[in-house]
This record gives structure tokens, C-alpha cells and sequence, in this order.
């Protein structure tokens, strides 16, 4: 494999690789995001069976919904930001797949042509190799 080839396949796989990384890293911020707001909707869900056998938390539970609510909302706000994001790092990602699987296969096919050159070349020299000996010199 040629330097220049080796060289663009190093650089790609490293593009593929943080690419990978930042997706994950998206990836898992989405999902604490979600659980976050299942959580929140636990808590909201246990505060209200609370506020039912107890009537001073009852007077609070007007606002504890409405900072729930506001709360899960910013949630989701980032679970939409992160989805749009992800989706961004994983076309990104599927261009850098591309990239590099291009140079891959440019540097299989220059690959085959030094082979295939390098058969030439040892094809010739023993054609040359043998009609020297049958014009009956044994020169080198």
C-alpha cells in the first residue's frame, strides 16, 4: 500500500472513530435526559398520591405542578435538541463510513495494479529468460 493511501486511511478511521465517540456521548445524553423526565413523572405521579391524604400539601401541589411541569418541559426540550444533534453526528458519521471505505477501495485497486504490473514485469523477464535459451544462448 502506497504512503499517500495508508496515510488517508490512518486520518479516515480516526475521523470514524471520534465521530463514534461523539455519537455516543449524544446518545447518552438523550437517554439521561428521558430518564430524567420518567423520573420526574414519578415524582409527580407519588407528590399527587400524597397530596390526597395530606391536605396541607395539597395547597402546594398547584405549584409543585406547575415547576413539574415546566421542568419536564426544559427535559424535553433537550431530549428534541439531542435527537436533532444525533442525528446530525450520525449522517456525519455515514460520510466518514463513505470516506473511508472509498480510499479503502482505492487503495485495494492501486494494490492490484502494482501486483498485476509486478506479474507483468516478471512475465516478460522469464519470456525473455526463456527464448534466449531456446535461440540456444546461454547469455544472462
Amino acid at each position: 500500500m502506497t504512503r499517500w493511501a495508508a496515510s488517508l486511511i490512518r486520518i479516515s478511521t480516526h475521523e470514524v472513530e471520534t465521530l463514534q465517540k461523539r455519537l455516543a456521548d449524544i446518545v447518552e445524553r438523550r437517554m439521561a435526559a428521558e430518564l430524567r423526565v420518567a423520573m420526574l413523572d414519578g415524582e409527580a405521579e407519588a407528590e399527587a398520591k400524597q397530596a390526597e391524604t395530606c391536605t396541607d400539601m395539597a395547597w402546594m401541589m398547584t405549584s409543585y405542578r406547575e415547576g413539574s411541569k415546566r421542568r419536564r418541559a426544559d427535559m424535553i426540550v433537550q431530549i428534541e435538541q439531542a435527537t436533532l444533534e444525533e442525528q446530525g453526528a450520525r449522517d456525519a458519521l455515514a460520510q466518514a463510513f463513505e470516506a473511508l471505505k472509498k480510499y479503502e477501495h482505492v487503495a485495494e485497486a492501486a494494490r492490484i495494479s502494482q501486483r498485476k504490473k509486478a506479474g507483468q514485469i516478471e512475465a516478460a523477464a522469464l519470456d525473455e529468460l526463456g527464448l534466449r535459451r531456446a535461440s540456444g544462448g546461454s547469455r544472462p
